[in-house]
């Protein structure tokens, strides 16, 4: 597959329009039987009309289902029937999505549902309509033969948007050829596509990495971020929506010198194309800051450096408050050191989010210093 065939496969937005099916009417019928004289109504109850359910799954990685299909619409109930028949309940609209997939309202933005819980594989988001009842139903010793029913209630209908979040635990950013693909390629199992150019990758990856004492962790590589991309230079920075529900980021730097760029420049440049993120998404319910969180930066491409060159990258960084690791991700040197750091900061991470949950549980104000989790190199 081309890699602007796989690009145009990718689709993390979709706009669908969902509706739930109405009630069957309840019938109105009367019983007529040889040697059952005045036998009375017997107008049986409409079938209800079927859910829209929401189904996660697994094996789904893109929203490209809904670039085709946009109207999800659940069967009606049947009418009922004589002799007290109920009508045939209407057909479900299941529609399944990829785990990670947050289901919006339209209009307002609001988040209607986060699907990254394993725990909810499946749910009814539209309650189909009620059947009507039939004339049987509303007989009484005052009135004996009602000639009347009832309608079907029904059904819902909703406009939705869908914005689909990959699930890792790290987030790799950078420049376009600083060495994302090689470094995910390096540490995991995943092949994305390598090339000398810019924009190599058009779509996010997501690999599995094998840490240290068997402790694995998702990372996923975006596109490259350039200076104005929120201004829509390069591919813009809507693929930051990937790595929103990670813990920390690897902030990868080309220190080659062959770009002709100062990385210390890049770092910088990029950290402000996060902060330009963040004030679009600072509003919405749940945003965590993509600028506030952890960053663990890491100088690759060191095979062309000297040491005197490197140790002046590092002394740049240093003077900030920047603590980096250097890496080759063509020949390795240092990928073990960096999956072990990886390994550590995510069980530090995990460990402040327990305390944190502990001292949420027991309703205190003021966190205790001595339970704070640092972050070091």
């Amino acid at each position: 597959m081309s890699e602007t065939k796989k690009f145009m496969k990718f689709i993390d937005e979709a706009k669908i329009f969902v509706k739930s099916g109405h009630g069957g009417p309840g019938a109105i019928s009367w019983r007529r039987e040889k040697f059952v004289p005045r036998g009375g109504p017997d107008g049986g109850e409409g079938g209800a009309g079927g859910d829209v359910i929401i189904k996660v799954n697994p094996q789904l990685t893109t929203l490209l289902d809904f670039r085709f299909k946009k109207r999800f619409l659940a069967e009606d109930g049947e009418p009922g029937e004589k002799q007290n028949m109920t009508g045939h309940q209407g057909k479900d609209a299941v529609i399944e999505v990829p785990r990670g997939t947050l289901i919006k309202d339209s209009e307002t933005g609001k988040v209607l549902y986060d699907l990254s819980d394993d725990t909810q594989e499946s749910f009814v988001l539209l309650k189909g309509g009620r059947g009507g009842k039939g004339n049987q139903f509303f007989k009484n010793s005052v009135n004996q033969a009602p000639k009347f029913s009832q309608p079907g209630e029904p059904g819902e209908e909703e406009e939705l948007f869908l914005e689909l979040k990959l699930l890792a635990d790290v987030g790799i950013i950078g420049f376009p050829n600083a060495g994302k693909s090689t470094l995910i390629s390096r540490i995991s199992a995943a092949k994305p596509k390598i090339a000398d150019y810019p924009f190599t990758t058009l779509v996010p990856n997501l690999g599995v990495v094998q840490g240290p004492d068997f402790k694995s962790f998702v990372v996923a590589d975006i596109p490259g971020l350039i200076k104005d991309a929120h201004l829509g230079a390069g591919l813009g920075i809507q693929f930051l929506r990937h790595i929103e529900r990670t813990r920390f980021f690897i902030h990868l730097i080309d220190a080659s010198g062959f770009t002709e760029r100062d990385p210390v420049q890049d770092y910088e440049e990029l950290n402000d194309e996060l902060k330009f993120y963040d004030e679009d998404r600072r509003l919405e319910e749940g945003f965590f800051e993509l600028s506030s969180r952890p960053q663990l930066v890491v100088l690759n491409k060191i095979d062309l450096l000297n040491e005197t060159e490197l140790k002046k990258i590092q002394k740049k960084f240093k003077t900030r408050g920047v603590e980096t690791l250097a890496i080759s991700g063509a020949t390795g040197v240092g990928i073990k050191k960096l999956i072990d750091k990886m390994t550590r900061w995510l069980s530090e991470e995990s460990s402040k989010e327990e305390v944190e949950k502990e001292i949420r549980k027991k309703g205190s104000t003021k966190k205790d210093k001595s339970q704070e989790t640092h972050f070091s190199l």
